[in-house]
């Protein structure tokens, strides 16, 4: 009896074993194509944001090189919207002067008119 259930128990780890290397097998292939799919986002983002850097020479994009370009891309796009919002400044500005300077040519035109 002890031995029959020594062949149950080995036979119960030995299907466990089985269901575990499968598990293996499966997250080994789902990190595998995980990687395939980051090598494959790398190099879209460089080509995207660099053509002449990346693919093209048939080397791999390092992560570093794509974090570097995306940090390129985010400061030149807040560079980008501060320009903005000093045009926009100076567009206001420059408008109120010429409603001012339009005003001023009313008064004028109007005293003009007063001592014709």
């Amino acid at each position: 009896q002890v031995e029959e259930e020594l062949k149950a128990a080995c036979s119960q780890q030995a299907g466990q074993l089985q269901e575990m290397g499968c598990r293996e097998r499966l997250l080994r292939s789902d990190l595998q194509r995980a990687g395939e799919q980051l090598e494959s986002f790398k190099s879209r983002v460089m080509q995207t944001c660099s053509p002449s850097a990346a693919g093209s020479t048939g080397k791999s994009v390092t992560e570093q090189q794509v974090i570097e370009k995306v940090r390129q891309i985010s400061d030149e796009n807040q560079q980008s919207h501060e320009r903005e919002k000093s045009l926009q400044k100076e567009l206001s500005s420059r408008l109120a002067k010429e409603k001012e300077v339009s005003a001023d040519i009313e008064v004028f035109k109007n005293s003009l008119q007063k001592l014709q």
